[in-house]
């Protein structure tokens, strides 16, 4: 488990700052004299069809439908190993993350509430702000070194992880619309064929890659979101080996897959949905209804609903501190969850799917600006004003 955590944080600190590049990438396309090849790529046909069967998306939606299924499947199986065996697998271990997660969730969601109270089609976005990027923030922790401790970063993960999580559960309930039963059924009969595969102790890749993939099109024609069939695909992996000296084959793809997502699948994902216009922005448009929301959710909602339930927990001694990080270090790590852009961007393509493109630009625009704010005030925390604890801090019990 050590190995696999050294592993996942190199990959996804790494990973980080390839995406900021690729976002970077997108911003200067699209506002240069490249703009109209930029719009040709993400609305090129890109069509499969085998008999009476057909696919037929833009690229745009090939790389969000499509591509960040292999996202949500990686995503999957981290939260399956670290229910069962890492920092969420016990209520002692989970309490605090889960808290943190929860608080910051729900604040910056009424933050962006409070922002847009009476407009019902920007109040679709309410989830917007909800989910930490942890690609960005380990890639923002990896510029800092050893000045954070390694207890930090754990709870940083598994913070993260249950995000997603909690945006998996968003995404089935409130962005899923005009269902088809039959689709359904067939994605129901795919879930079976992956459960018996579990229950028969079936360790090969290629069954479950093979049933995934015909889940994926059931769940894509079924009206649910298609990237959760990534998810319930990776839920059915078998953590253990069918004998004790065999490697696990949950770990086995997971350390083959993170490279995949963290230097091809996300910077994909960030060159096509960061491209923003930036000719016309004004500080009027900044501060409509949306991108503010989005932007004071991230910045504001999540280090305040993570230390709110944090040091609630604390206080009801059912938490405590993370091993050997002081109370400013925490805070700057509650700053960098408000880093919410690869699952920030994918919800808000799903709330605004039917809005004209200003929206969408409002979107990405209170999206990156509300994280870059989030980066850079964590990184300021964390690189110049927080110190290591001492004394009860670094013991992890509150300090009065």
């Amino acid at each position: 488990m050590s190995r696999a955590i050294r592993r996942f944080f190199e990959h996804e600190a790494a990973g980080g700052l390839v995406i900021m590049f690729a976002a970077l990438c997108a911003l200067l396309v699209r506002n240069s004299p490249w703009e109209s090849v930029y719009g040709v790529l993400l609305e090129l046909p890109v069509a499969v069809q085998a008999g009476s069967l057909q696919i037929a998306k833009p690229l745009l939606l090939w790389v969000n439908d499509g591509l960040m299924a292999a996202f949500f499947f990686l995503v999957g199986l981290e939260i399956k190993r670290e229910l069962l065996q890492g920092e969420l697998s016990s209520p002692a271990k989970a309490a605090l993350p889960v808290a943190a997660a929860v608080g910051g969730m729900v604040v910056p969601a009424l933050i962006y509430l409070l922002f847009n109270a009476g407009d019902k089609v920007a109040m679709h976005g309410w989830a917007i702000p909800t989910a930490t990027d942890i690609a960005f923030a380990l890639g923002v922790l990896l510029l800092l070194g050893r000045r954070v401790p390694v207890s930090l970063k754990i709870f940083l993960t598994a913070v993260a992880i249950i995000d997603d999580l909690g945006a998996i559960v968003i995404i089935a309930i409130f962005y899923t619309d005009n269902l088809s039963m039959s689709m359904i059924a067939l994605a129901g009969a795919g879930v079976v064929a992956l459960a018996v595969l579990n229950l028969a102790g079936v360790t090969r890749m290629g069954g479950y890659f093979l049933v995934g993939i015909i889940l994926w099109v059931c769940v894509l024609k079924s009206g649910v979101h298609a990237t959760l069939a990534g998810v319930v695909c990776a839920l059915a992996v078998p953590l253990r080996a069918r004998n004790a000296e065999g490697e696990s084959p949950l770990l086995q793809i997971e350390h083959k897959l993170q490279p995949w997502v963290a230097f091809g699948v996300l910077p994909v994902f960030a060159f096509f949905n960061a491209g923003v216009p930036l000719a016309g922005v004004t500080p009027a448009i900044l501060s409509e209804g949306v991108p503010l929301g989005i932007a004071a959710g991230l910045i504001l909602g999540k280090p305040l609903g993570i230390g709110a339930a944090c040091v609630l927990m604390i206080r009801l001694g059912w938490g405590a501190l993370p091993q050997g990080a002081s109370r400013m270090q925490f805070f700057g790590v509650s700053l960098l969850c408000g880093i919410g852009f690869t699952m920030s961007l994918f919800i808000g393509s799903l709330a605004f799917n039917s809005a004209d493109d200003m929206v969408m630009a409002l979107v990405r625009l209170g999206v990156l600006g509300g994280s870059l704010v989030s980066g850079l005030a964590g990184y300021a925390v964390l690189r110049w004003w927080a110190s290591p604890a001492r004394g009860d801090a670094a013991s992890g019990a509150p300090t009065g």
